[in-house]
């Protein structure tokens, strides 16, 4: 396993790059820290390469002098509206005399699964996740390396992505300089930072509030089932209020951050903020409880989007330990309150644990994904490229592969 891990984050809103060390004490310690605002990306998507790349690099290069380690790889995390989800089956049948479960059958069960999946041209598959497995028809098994039996079938969670989202990703990354060790599904990784073990067995959603999306992942008996991506988050409740408030947008960033609230009835009819508003040169005094308003109002909408997206998972009533918001959004006040009354579930804001170092500068929602793919670096990586022990999968050889074909395109590309 190696003793240095970086990952990026790259978001609408922010591009934050950690680079983290394993510690004399065996504890993941952050070194550095580098968080600059996004360019070139709208809902989670590359939109302008150049623009990206530039803000990748300057977040790039603030890690490295504050860790005072070059960044040369890291693991990425992905997300945006072309992502998508499908469950797939896939059985094998044990030939060894012993017909003893080997690791190699897990493997081989998987990737049936993976193969028999009607996946179009345009996608390339990002993650392949057993979400169970059957044994000679015993239902509910783990893990079945080990065990004796004839037939292994195994029901997988696969993610996909749009190749061309995928490809101008990881031509951001390669114009750095930075080798993509691994895309990771950013709900994923988020949940490695800020859900339980109990909770991932219980059933949960974890609902990732975003700049211009909110990524949804559901679990249930230890593993991911469902995977969802809402084409709403934080800049949505801004531009709101640049709307509503005729107000520039970093003003109504700031308000939104210092005295936004999806709490309106409780705020006096006289109360008033002061916010710059276009057309004027002084700040001008509008209703604070007009603020609050329009950000209920797209609050209750982005619920109300989570809630359909839980209904078409099947796990709509089946989540005892409710639901966990996080990243940057989800600090919004009001929110997690406002969801328990409409989801008729437990809610809680879930913030990073699991590392050490600058913990000052990443417990904080917004850091979720961030810390959540240096965990999973940490916890996956070492076991060569592996996914979480329920997948046995080799996506790091996947993505080592695949990269190595989109470089050949592209050299092909400037002959």
């Amino acid at each position: 396993m190696p003793d240095v891990f970086s990952a990026i984050d790259i978001g609408t809103t922010k591009v934050c790059t950690l680079v983290a060390q394993i510690n004399a004490n065996d504890e993941l310690e952050v070194l550095g820290v580098g968080v600059v605002p996004a360019r070139g990306m709208q809902k989670g998507m590359v939109v302008n390469i150049d623009e990206a790349a530039e803000a990748i690099r300057a977040s790039v290069q603030r890690a490295e002098r504050t860790s005072g380690r070059r960044v040369t790889s890291a693991l990425v995390g992905i997300t945006g509206t072309h992502i998508q989800s499908v469950t797939n089956t896939g059985t094998v049948t044990i030939t060894r005399a012993d017909h003893l479960i080997s690791d190699e059958d897990v493997e081989r069960v998987i990737e049936t699964a993976r193969n028999t999946v009607a996946i179009p041209a345009n996608r390339e598959i990002i993650h392949v996740i057993a979400r169970s497995f059957t044994l000679d028809g015993q239902e509910g098994v783990k893990n079945p390396v080990g065990l004796y039996g004839f037939r292994l079938d195994v029901e997988a969670h696969i993610i996909t992505g749009a190749i061309n989202s995928i490809q101008n990703l990881t031509k951001c990354l390669d114009t750095v300089g930075v080798r993509v060790e691994n895309l990771v599904l950013e709900p994923l990784a988020s949940a490695e930072a800020v859900l339980s073990d109990d909770e991932r067995e219980a059933g949960v959603a974890l609902v990732d509030i975003g700049g211009g999306t909110s990524d949804i992942a559901v679990f249930a008996g230890g593993s991911v089932t469902y995977t969802a991506v809402i084409p709403v988050g934080g800049h949505q409740f801004t531009q709101d209020l640049v709307i509503g408030l005729r107000t520039p947008q970093a003003a109504a960033e700031q308000a939104k951050l210092e005295k936004g609230s999806v709490e309106a009835a409780s705020i006096p009819p006289e109360d008033n903020i002061s916010i710059d508003v276009f057309g004027h040169g002084e700040p001008r005094q509008v209703p604070h409880r007009l603020m609050n308003e329009i950000l209920r109002m797209r609050a209750t909408e982005l619920v109300e989007l989570v809630q359909a997206a839980l209904n078409r998972s099947g796990y709509g009533a089946l989540l005892p330990a409710g639901v966990v918001f996080t990243g940057g959004g989800s600090s919004l006040n009001g929110l997690a309150q406002l969801a328990e009354e409409m989801l008729h579930a437990p809610v809680r804001v879930g913030a990073p644990e699991g590392v050490t170092g600058l913990v000052d500068t990443v417990n904080d929602p917004a850091y979720a994904t961030s810390v959540g793919l240096l965990l999973w670096a940490e916890n996956y990586e070492g076991n060569g490229g592996d996914e979480p022990p329920e997948s046995g999968f080799d996506l790091g050889a996947l993505f080592r592969n695949f990269l190595g074909i989109l470089r050949n395109r592209w050299a092909e590309a400037r002959n």
